[in-house]
């Protein structure tokens, strides 16, 4: 009996043993199945932010963002229902600027083209909330989402409720004095959805696993510059946008027949042709085009030259051909004088090119250490 119970003891230590060094592996394994779970939430969120985006971008080039002028978060879901509601929706819409100034005699039908893109893309904003929120709170209940992460997220999401005021701000500015909105809060309410987009990518990106260790820092800085860069020309397109810049000036490379048009700073004080101007908001938006293009360039000879051969190079390089495309989709808006179709186009490859721009720059730095790594350093 003895004898029976000293071998029984031994086993018992043995499994005892195996389990505490399977454990590590085991709690790997789930922390990897969990960032897999969340990393696929995310990346169905960029599809939404994606099309949230692009019918944003149609809804303004259509006219059709001041069709809706109420904000009503919740009862604005259901559209009108019958021909009752239709004229009532109608009427509030004749008595804005952008319907006695522009668009009067207009018919219930023309309104009616109008209202669907508004009503789309408060539907969409209002969709994405949803599909960020509650996967959120489930995965947070689930004990699925791990320490340092949860901030992260939650900024995100407070960054879309912040979105959603910012969106009834500019659709209040064209309903009183102006025929459209303003161009600086569209371009704010732009430049925000694409930070939105950039935060969620690199969050995703930071839960992907990585096949190479981080690059060296001068890397990973230009990297990230470039993310700015992306953002600030998104925001420059956004003033264009505000004031039907692409309009006017529809040639290439030479703007007004000049590398350099004059006339740039006629505005005063000097700092309204910036955001006022039409000609200076596209020279502008011009110059950023440049100053992307070439430091996507310079980024992409300098990582083949540091790190040849390497996933980041090879990131570095794709990112230049997605800068280079944009570029020429930008220039054929131009000279085609901003058709509907092209117009979008610009505006999602843009989405894209600071979409793999952010990727890229995290996956410059690595993936977020795992818990237990983390449970180690400290």
């Amino acid at each position: 009996m003895v004898h029976l119970s000293a071998t029984s003891t031994c086993r018992d230590k043995i499994m005892a043993a195996i389990s505490a060094a399977a454990a590590p592996y085991a709690a790997r394994d789930r922390d990897l199945h969990n960032r897999a779970l969340v990393r696929g939430w995310l990346y169905v969120v960029l599809l939404v932010l994606f099309a949230l985006v692009l019918v944003g971008g149609a809804t303004r080039l259509t006219e059709s963002g001041l069709s809706i002028t109420e904000w009503r978060p919740i009862h604005g879901v259901i559209p009108p229902l019958n021909d009752a509601e239709w004229q009532e929706e109608f009427q509030r819409y004749q008595q804005i600027p952008q319907y006695t100034e522009l668009n009067k005699g207009m018919s219930i039908e023309a309104f009616k083209s109008i209202f669907w893109w508004e009503w789309a893309h408060r539907l969409l904003a209002r969709s994405v909330g949803l599909v960020f929120a509650l996967p959120l709170l489930v995965f947070w209940v689930t004990r699925r989402i791990e320490r340092g992460l949860g901030p992260k997220l939650v900024g995100i999401l407070l960054l879309g409720g912040l979105q959603g005021a910012i969106g009834w701000w500019m659709v209040a500015s064209g309903l009183v004095d102006r025929v459209s909105v303003s161009q600086y809060r569209l371009a704010t309410h732009l430049t925000l959805a694409a930070l939105i987009f950039t935060a969620t990518m690199v969050v995703a990106r930071g839960l992907a696993p990585h096949s190479e260790p981080a690059a060296d820092r001068s890397t990973q800085r230009l990297a990230g510059f470039i993310v700015l860069l992306a953002l600030i020309q998104i925001y420059l397109g956004g003033l264009v946008a505000g004031l039907n810049a692409g309009l006017s000036y529809n040639t290439w490379p030479l703007m007004d027949g000049k590398i350099i048009p004059g006339d740039l700073l006629i505005l005063e004080p000097a700092w309204r042709n910036f955001f006022e101007s039409p000609k200076t908001v596209q020279f502008v938006h011009r110059f950023g085009a440049y100053t992307v293009f070439a430091v996507a360039l310079w980024h992409m000879i300098a990582t083949r030259i540091r790190l040849p051969g390497s996933t980041h190079a090879r990131r570095a390089t794709l990112l230049f051909v997605l800068v280079l495309v944009q570029a020429s989709i930008g220039i054929g808006t131009l000279l085609m004088q901003v058709p509907l179709h092209m117009a979008l186009t610009h505006q999602g490859f843009a989405l894209i090119v600071l979409g793999f721009a952010a990727a890229h720059w995290r996956g410059t730095k690595g993936a977020y250490p795992l818990p237990q790594e983390v449970a180690l350093r400290n």
